[in-house]
Formats: structure tokens, sequence, C-alpha cells
């Protein structure tokens, strides 16, 4: 991808959660770009450092968060080398926003709808109460509620309903990128269809950028135009959702891929993935896969490979390309 065309770049970024136990490495020399205009699904089973990743580029950590290297370019500039202030002020929610995981725990139960989209819209741009108001109103529409459901509180809201408030106050200030965290947790599945129908209608008219961190493939197969596949706090593929799905080269991505039912083609059997994800206080040397994996070699228990194009248009982490 020409360098002009990518809006996030994420190079070698390590960040390791300190604790009593010892270092968590949680995201582990994790590299991966975003072009403008485009979608990145990141997958993985839980624990294995997506919502973390996302945390780092927000400037979101907590008190015992450690970031020992990388960097986080958008727009040409390193985010983990501008002051703090600068990204409260200018790039967070103003030109980077999120979708957290969880709609239910994301809303202030004391404060109606409308005001929790105003607020976002009042902290970072200079507008009146009222203007502030009138726009989130016009932001409810434009995310399937009716405007006279402005002043009411979450707890009179549906799962959906919140979901589609906080999807609002994730777009109030026109940002460049979105973050969404598991947008359709807790949704049934009626209700998960529609609000992924609403992101990408949203994507489409609004041309913004999007990471979708899930750890359904199905999600991202109707959304994403890129996959990155996280296992144990790195990257172990990255490609075309098409070329991914179709020929998955990391045997982790072929082992996800065999664990989830297809609606397309000949039924087939589906298969688990034997054993667990590793302990990020002591993971094992070389290939974090190797304990899991079926084609694991000598060399993928000594030596940590490394994410390189094997000559099938996608990058890959493996000992076996």
């Amino acid at each position: 991808m020409a360098k002009e065309n990518i809006l996030l770049g994420v190079k070698d970024l390590v960040m390791y959660y300190n604790t009593l136990s010892g270092d968590v490495k949680a995201v582990d020399n994790v590299t991966f770009d975003l072009g403008r205009g485009e979608t990145l699904g990141l997958v993985g089973e839980s624990g294995c450092g997506k919502t973390s990743t996302m945390l780092t580029i927000l400037g979101l950590l907590p008190f015992n968060a450690r970031i020992l290297n990388g960097a986080v370019y958008f727009n040409g500039e390193n985010l983990l080398d501008m002051p703090k202030s600068r990204i409260r002020k200018e790039i967070r929610w103003n030109r980077i926003s999120t979708v957290f995981q969880g709609a239910m725990n994301a809303l202030h139960p004391m404060m109606t709808a409308g005001k929790q989209i105003a607020e976002a819209i009042l902290l970072h741009e200079n507008v009146s109460k009222r203007e502030a108001l009138e726009r989130a109103g016009s932001l409810l529409e434009l995310v399937g509620i009716e405007r006279a459901k402005i002043d009411r509180y979450p707890h009179e809201l549906s799962g959906g309903m919140k979901q589609r408030v906080v999807i609002a106050m994730s777009i109030a200030c026109n940002p460049e990128l979105v973050i969404a965290d598991e947008p359709t947790t807790a949704l049934d599945v009626i209700i998960a269809a529609q609000v992924l129908e609403l992101l990408k209608d949203l994507q489409r008219k609004l041309d913004v950028s999007m990471i979708l961190i899930s750890h359904d493939l199905s999600v991202v197969a109707e959304v994403c135009d890129k996959i990155a596949i996280m296992y144990a706090g790195k990257i172990v593929e990255t490609g075309t959702v098409m070329e991914v799905f179709k020929n998955p080269r990391h045997p982790y991505s072929e082992k996800l891929l065999a664990a989830f039912p297809s609606i397309l083609g000949a039924k087939r059997k589906l298969t688990s993935i034997g054993g667990f994800p590793p302990d990020l206080l002591d993971p094992p040397q070389g290939c974090r896969f190797h304990p899991r994996c079926s084609y694991a070699m000598e060399i993928c228990r000594k030596k940590e490979p490394v994410l390189s194009d094997p000559g099938y248009g996608q990058l890959v982490s493996c000992h076996l390309y």
C-alpha cells in the first residue's frame, strides 16, 4: 500500500502489564497497516491481546501498563510521542473514536442518551449546548433511533438501542477512524445483524476507516476488507478477508476457520482447537502456537517466527514458509 494511503500504521508495538506475578506480555511486536476508507478485522480467541492493542492506540492504558517498544503512526505522526494533553484534545474522539465493548457498561446510567452524545461534542468543539443537543438528535436519527428518544435514560432503551447510542457517540465529532470493540456482544442474532448493517452503512456514508475487534469470524466476513489474526499477543497472519478465508496459511488461522460453521458450500464436520491459549506471564519459547499445532517442528519450539510474505499475498508468521 502506498505510504500516503495509510491512515494508521502500527509497527513492532510491545506493551506489557506489570502485575504482582510478573509481566503479562499482552501486546508483543504487533504490526499492521490500515488504509483510508478500509475496515480491518482484528480476530482471535479471548485474551489474545485485541482490546489491549486498541487501548494502546487510544492512549487509554491503565497505570500498570508499560509500552516497551514500537510506534503507532496516525497520518504520519507517532501517537506514542505526542503529549497526553494533545492526544486528549486533538486526537481521541476528534479523529480516532471507539465503540467500547458492552453498551450496558459504556453509558452513564444517570444521563440521558442525548446528553451523553452532546457531551462528546461540547468537550471537543466550540459549540453551544443547544447546538450540541440538536446534533445529538440528528445523530440518533442517523443510527436509526427516533429523535423523540433523546431524553431517554439507558434503562429505558433496549440493548440494540443502547448499542446504537454508543455508535452515535463514536461518530459525534466526525472522526477519521472508529475502533469498534465487539460491537455485537450480548445482542441477539437479529439485532446483531442490524448493528453490523448500520456500521457498514455509516462507513460508506461518512467515509471513515474502521478497526473491528471480534472473535466472531462471521462478523468479520460481513463487514471487513482486511483481517489480522492474533494469537497470544502476536499477529500471526494478515491479508484480505477473501485471501485468508479462502486459503488460510497459518495453522492457527486454519484451525480457527475449521472450528466455525460455513453457510456456503457443502456441510462439513467442525473441529475444535485442542489445548488452551498460553499463559502470557510465561509464554512458550519459540512459536507461541507450537504446543497446539499439528505441524510443529523442532525449530518451532526454539525459534520465534517472523511475520513475512511467503509469496501468497498474506503476511504469515510461521516456520512452514
